[in-house]
């Protein structure tokens, strides 16, 4: 009885214990998020104490395993590499924001653990990987038809309408990019990677920050040089994002020595304005596509990423471009970074002299899976 006794109040007191790191992490929010928790005990059975063999790959935010839950459910399990600086952060924005998110098109969140000092994230399992792998690996570009890529196009919009106009909160995800959309069985898209993703109000129109976060290539000019982020800038990344799948290249970074006046946006839009745009697209699907689909999901991705904001589309009208047929699209103007060979870096330079203060810090990560480096500004 005494035994007993000892091993309840034992395990009630490690249960407060782990409220009180909730409270301290999470403040009123715990309260919501205490039965998304997880024990280290499961998830260490569930990813075999982090067998080598469950090994899926590394990111910014650190490692991720296979699992498999008590009740035989396929998870990823992120685990929060304990010498990454950004990713306490990182994991709590990402905890907050996407508990309160459910979409065909988002990966599904099951929960996290904080215990024993370890920081845990656990999602659904996606098995194809990320669309990056089989975008630019010579060996899997095979493999996406035309179709295929429309349709992931399709459901990479409506993940993040659901984002910008249809979520009970508005978010701005700000690291838009192919390694962060999974793939499931089916080749349906889902949106991955919310560590960097802000909340704004219903009708606010735009945020700032003196932490710019993202990646290289795919950061909007005004988010990029004075810190501004809106649902434009969302949509800045999605343009690159869609003419990326459609050239089955990548797009080069401004900030590659010897790749500045020749990017695949200027590319794109040099072959645009010869009139033959279709000249971009994948070789591994010539024999089959949709030339008029192609054409507008072309003009759809240069509307995206204009240099005025206020020139792009919002989420809304480019799904309504790309559901109809009857709809007329402007005509775009040439991208941002369409430099005419001057360097970016020059720009990027000019630029922040004028608007930078003593205490901003940018944090970039290369076109790759979310690896993060700090450079200052």
């Amino acid at each position: 009885m005494l035994f007993s006794i000892g091993y309840y109040w034992l395990k009630k007191r490690g249960r407060k214990s782990r409220r009180t790191i909730l409270r301290e992490n999470f403040g009123e929010e715990s309260a919501t998020l205490e039965p998304l928790q997880f024990d280290w005990v499961v998830i260490e059975a569930a990813s075999n104490n982090f067998s080598t063999d469950n090994y899926i790959g590394k990111g910014g935010f650190g490692e991720v395993y296979k699992g498999i839950l008590v009740d035989g459910r396929e998870v990823a399990i992120k685990r929060l590499s304990k010498s990454s600086n950004q990713g306490v952060e990182e994991f709590k924005n990402e905890v907050l924001l996407i508990a309160k998110l459910q979409h065909r098109n988002l990966v599904a969140f099951i929960g996290f653990c904080l215990e024993e000092q370890e920081k845990i994230l656990i999602y659904e399992y996606v098995p194809n990987q990320s669309l990056d792998y089989f975008l630019f690996d010579s060996q899997q570009q095979k493999l996406l038809t035309w179709v295929e890529r429309f349709n992931i196009i399709g459901g990479i919009v409506r993940g993040i309408l659901y984002l910008h106009e249809h979520s009970r909160l508005k978010v701005i995800h700000r690291d838009l990019k192919p390694s962060n959309i999974l793939l499931n069985e089916n080749m349906i898209p889902k949106i991955s990677d919310f560590g960097l993703a802000r909340i704004v109000e219903i009708s606010q129109d735009e945020g700032n920050t003196n932490r710019i976060a993202g990646t290289f290539g795919y950061m909007s000019p005004e988010y990029a040089m004075l810190g501004q982020f809106s649902e434009k800038s969302d949509i800045y990344s999605f343009g690159v994002m869609l003419l990326e799948i459609i050239a089955g290249k990548k797009n080069k970074s401004p900030f590659t020595p010897h790749h500045v006046a020749y990017d695949l946006l200027n590319h794109v839009w040099r072959q645009w304005m010869d009139q033959t745009p279709i000249s971009i697209l994948d070789l591994n699907i010539k024999e089959d596509y949709s030339a008029n689909e192609v054409i507008k999901c072309i003009q759809i991705g240069l509307l995206c990423v204009q240099n005025d904001p206020n020139a792009r589309p919002s989420i809304v009208t480019v799904a309504s471009y790309l559901s109809s047929y009857a709809i007329e699209l402007p005509t775009p103007k040439e991208p941002a970074f369409f430099l005419h060979g001057r360097t970016y870096s020059d720009v990027l330079a000019l630029e922040s002299s004028s608007t930078q203060s003593a205490n901003s810090s940018v944090l970039f990560s290369i076109n790759q899976m979310s690896a993060s480096t700090f450079i200052p500004r």
